[in-house]
């Protein structure tokens, strides 16, 4: 089965039995949520839809955005990505992968953020969990 890879320069550390997932984490500057929906595929992650809760500090809503729930709705227009690189400082707080309606912050497969090691990426792959959930 496809699913989520979690590492750094190909070494993975942990494998996440999911085709499809939410990428969230909180503005460092702005203190809103921002939330971008995944689909997992063999040929990266494709970005489906984003949210963001604000606006302000480089993080503006495109100009097709729509405001619905208190929150701006658009979907980026990106080829796939293989990896996605995360910068992670435990100053900005940790990013959340959810699916399935569980949230679990990334420190659950990577331990928490670290200046020693300031990024992690995700990737589409071959995972041999069994899919239940996260």
């Amino acid at each position: 089965m496809i699913g989520l890879c979690v590492g750094l320069a190909g070494v993975i550390w942990a494998e996440v039995p999911v085709g499809g997932f939410t990428l969230a984490w909180q503005h460092s500057v702005e203190k809103v949520r921002w939330e971008e929906d995944y689909r997992v595929t063999p040929s990266g992650l494709v970005l489906k839809a984003a949210r963001i809760k604000g606006s302000g500090a480089g993080m503006e809503p495109p100009d097709d955005a729509e405001l619905r729930t208190g929150s701006w709705h658009y979907r980026p227009r990106l080829p796939p990505l293989q990896p996605l690189r995360l910068g992670r400082t435990p100053e900005a707080g940790d990013y959340q992968i959810c699916s399935d309606r569980q949230c679990h912050d990334l420190a659950h497969w990577s331990g928490p953020p670290s200046a020693g090691q300031p990024a992690v990426e995700l990737w589409g792959c071959r995972v041999t969990a069994k899919p239940d959930r996260l």
